[in-house]
C-alpha cells in the first residue's frame, strides 16, 4: 500500500495481514486503544500534535482539508479530560479526515460512533478540555515506545495500530 492510496482503498487493510507481509518495515503501537468511530478499519498520512487536557490544537487542526490524513493526538495517556468530542469529529468528516487516534479521551462516544470516521482513544470522559491551544503540531510523538512521525503512513483497524517505521 502506498502513500498514494486512497483512503477507500486503504480501510480494506487489515493490520495482521499487512504486519505479515512487510514485517520490520512496520512498528506495532503495543498500547491497548478503543476503536470508537463509525470505521473500524481506516489509514492514511499521519499529522500529529502534543497536548495536554488542551484541545484547541485539535480543534484547529481538524477544521483543516485532510484530505485522507489520519490525525495522531499525543495528550499523555490522560483521561482527566476529553480531546475530542462530537462537533470537533463532526469537523473531521466534513473536512475529509480518514481518523483520528488520541492517547487520551474523547467524550460523546455514541455520537463519534454512529460518524464515518476512525477513532481510536483510550477511553471517555465527559469532561471538557482547556481551549488555550497549547501543545506542538507536527512533532515527532512517542506512544508506548513506538515514535510516530507527520507523514508517515498509519493502519488502524480492531487489532490495533501499526505506523510506518
Amino acid at each position: 500500500m502506498s502513500a498514494a492510496s486512497t483512503p477507500a482503498e486503504c480501510t480494506a487493510v487489515n493490520t495482521a495481514d499487512l504486519y505479515d507481509e512487510r514485517g520490520d518495515e512496520l512498528a506495532s503501537v503495543p498500547l491497548q486503544f478503543q476503536s470508537l468511530g463509525g470505521r473500524s478499519h481506516f489509514s492514511g498520512q499521519v499529522r500529529t500534535i502534543r497536548c495536554f487536557q488542551d484541545n484547541g490544537l485539535v480543534k484547529s487542526t481538524l477544521a483543516t482539508p485532510g484530505n485522507g490524513n489520519v490525525l495522531v493526538v499525543d495528550g499523555g495517556g490522560s483521561l482527566g479530560t476529553a480531546l475530542m468530542g462530537d462537533m470537533i469529529a463532526e469537523s473531521a468528516v466534513a473536512n475529509g479526515w480518514a481518523g483520528v487516534v488520541i492517547n487520551g479521551a474523547i467524550r460523546d462516544r455514541e455520537a463519534i460512533a454512529a460518524l464515518d470516521l476512525g477513532v481510536k482513544a483510550l477511553g471517555s470522559n465527559p469532561k471538557k478540555s482547556a481551549k488555550a491551544s497549547a501543545g506542538e503540531v507536527d512533532v515527532d510523538v512517542v506512544i508506548d515506545g513506538v515514535t510516530i512521525r507527520t507523514g508517515a503512513m498509519i493502519w488502524c483497524d480492531p487489532d490495533g495500530i501499526l505506523v510506518e517505521r
